[in-house]
């Protein structure tokens, strides 16, 4: 009986520390569930915020490839305004060698080759003609210097007639005032 006795106090014991610490115990229980279903949500947010490490670190990856992408785009696009600026400069100069080509075409279009050779034959006529007018103007040219030389001739020949009447006329005119002046002092005699 002794045990059964023991037994009754352990158990008696066990109740007034159970009605003793029972709201204690309650309370610490209450308080245990209450951290595990924290812990629990605790878990599930950490599970959920992994998720979201994993998706945004996906997407970050993804938005350096991204970004890559649009540097390298950037590049290209660089690199084709530059071209295209190039491109523009050489449009430029050639549209100005197109417009020195035109003028140049132009210019020769104006040397029209059959329209040259009938002007050609038009300019070799006209030259002929003027030859042979050149030809009968020199000719009658000579002939009247011949003329004038001939005509000079007969004025020089003439005047030295002219000046030997003259001579010859003077002395007879001297020769009638000498008389004149004789018959004058004769007369006056």
């Amino acid at each position: 009986m002794l045990t059964a006795n023991k037994l009754e106090k352990i158990m008696e014991l066990e109740d007034n520390l159970r009605s003793e610490y029972q709201s204690q115990l309650d309370a610490k229980t209450a308080e245990i569930e209450q951290l595990i279903s924290e812990k629990e949500d605790q878990k599930a947010v950490i599970a959920k915020q992994l998720e979201q490490i994993k998706t945004l670190s996906t997407e970050a990856s993804a938005n350096k490839k991204v970004e890559q992408q649009n540097r390298e785009l950037h590049q290209r696009c660089q690199n084709l305004q530059d071209d295209i600026a190039a491109q523009k400069k050489r449009l430029k100069t050639l549209q100005k060698d197109l417009a020195e080509e035109r003028t140049e075409i132009k210019t020769l279009k104006q040397f029209d080759p059959l329209k040259m050779k009938k002007n050609l034959d038009a300019n070799k006529k006209k030259l002929a003609e003027k030859s042979d007018a050149t030809d009968l103007l020199q000719k009658s040219l000579n002939k009247v210097k011949a003329e004038k030389s001939e005509l000079q001739q007969k004025v020089t020949e003439l005047e030295a007639k002219l000046a030997e009447l003259e001579v010859s006329e003077d002395a007879d005119e001297t020769e009638v005032e000498a008389a004149a002046v004789e018959t004058k002092e004769e007369a006056a005699a």
